[in-house]
């Protein structure tokens, strides 16, 4: 019923009948006779609902592979002995016998220290030591003669005793003199300064012609050892039974990597690791050891640390970026074989060179979602892109 035909309606009624009290009713009538009149038409004059284009997206397969379980971290280089070089005797600092920065070996000459006031000192040891002995020969010859005498009552038995007494004496002057030259001997060694370690020496504090005293607290050079070195690093508290394990069974390799250099690497072994947790960070501090044979290692350096733990065979493998987080956790978006997307709850593992591991809720071989998540909705309709455009799958 149409509008019009309703007029003509109301048309026939009786005024007597249009009352103010029977204008609720009308209006009611007229409500209804709107709707009839909608329902009545043609459901091919609706106008159609549009449905949305599919989804372009970019898509990957789930694959296998055996993937090494790893500990990773940022690693701090560090010398593996440092060796701070100061001057045992007070004296003239007479010549430097290497350049800062270069590599010394143990035993090098580094500095020598004027040693004429030492040598002095040796002679006048050795002078004391001779005089003394003398005397003591002396002294040994007079007990020997003493001896005889005194049987055929020439000498007295106390003058006897007296003589074996200055032989004990003089025995205890020259042991103290040999003592004395030994320490004079060896403070004129010290005036020859050597290398204890190999390594590279740092800057020098000192210059040729100073004064160096025993009571200076600077050292005169310090040496670090650099090959081998060590690189220091820190583990999750929760990785640290699995380390433990690990190196229960092997060493464990490592490998240094550096963000600035591509392809450097240094590979070593863990040396041990502390302990004690940090608990203010939760963390366990571990320390490797590298040949550093290319001398790539240095002190001081942040280097990126790899620790490899244990190996995974024919794990499944998706690209990082297919793996995204939800309120529910992790999940990937998974291509049907009728195009539509199914949001996958999974378990994921480590990531290794762009891959991460899927634990549980993927089989190998099937389709995920790498690119495209930003209008992902379960069973919404893709495309897959080809060659840089959509293209439907199935054409």
């Amino acid at each position: 019923m149409t509008l019009t035909g309703f007029a003509s309606i109301i048309k026939t009624i009786p005024p007597a009948f249009m009352k103010k009290r029977n204008m609720k009713l009308l209006a009611l009538c007229a409500i209804a006779g709107l709707v009839f009149s909608a329902c009545g038409k043609n459901p091919a004059d609706q106008p159609k609902i549009m449905q949305s284009p599919p989804v372009p997206v970019s898509v990957d397969k789930a694959g296998t592979a055996d993937v090494p379980v790893e500990v990773s971290a940022v690693g701090v280089v560090e010398a593996y002995a440092v060796v701070s070089v100061k001057s045992q005797v007070a004296g003239i600092l007479q010549t430097v016998h290497f350049r800062e920065g270069n590599l010394v070996k143990k035993g090098d000459p580094l500095f020598t220290i004027d040693p004429r006031p030492f040598e002095a000192m040796v002679r006048q040891s050795e002078a004391v030591l001779a005089r003394d002995s003398a005397q003591l020969e002396n002294a040994k010859r007079d007990v020997e003669r003493s001896a005889e005498l005194v049987k055929d009552g020439f000498v007295s038995k106390d003058k006897y005793d007296l003589s074996r007494t200055n032989v004990a004496t003089l025995e205890a002057v020259v042991r103290a003199d040999r003592a004395a030259l030994d320490t004079a001997r060896l403070q004129l060694g010290y005036c020859d300064i050597r290398s204890p370690i190999s390594g590279v020496a740092g800057s020098l504090t000192f210059d040729e012609g100073s004064l160096l005293k025993v009571s200076d607290d600077k050292a005169i050079v310090t040496i670090r050892a650099i090959q081998p070195i060590r690189v220091s690093f820190s583990a999750p508290e929760k990785r640290l039974g699995e380390i433990r394990a690990a190196m229960a069974q092997r060493k464990l390799s490592v490998k240094a990597s550096f963000s600035d250099t591509a392809g450097a690497k240094e590979y070593g072994f863990v040396e041990y690791i502390e302990n004690t947790v940090d608990t203010s960070t939760g963390s366990i501090v571990a320390k490797a050891v590298f040949k550093n044979t290319d001398m790539l290692l240095w002190p001081g350096q942040f280097v990126n640390v790899t620790v490899e733990l244990d190996s995974l065979p024919g794990a499944v493998m998706v690209p990082a970026q297919a793996v995204q987080t939800g309120q529910n956790g992790t999940f990937v978006a998974v291509v049907e074989k009728d195009m539509t997307a199914r949001i996958q709850p999974v378990r994921a593992g480590a990531s290794s060179n762009g891959q991460t591991v899927i634990e549980s809720g993927l089989s190998p071989g099937e389709t995920v979602i790498t690119d495209g998540y930003i209008r992902i909705k379960p069973g919404v309709k893709v495309e897959i892109k080809t060659g840089g455009q959509p293209k439907a799958a199935g054409r």
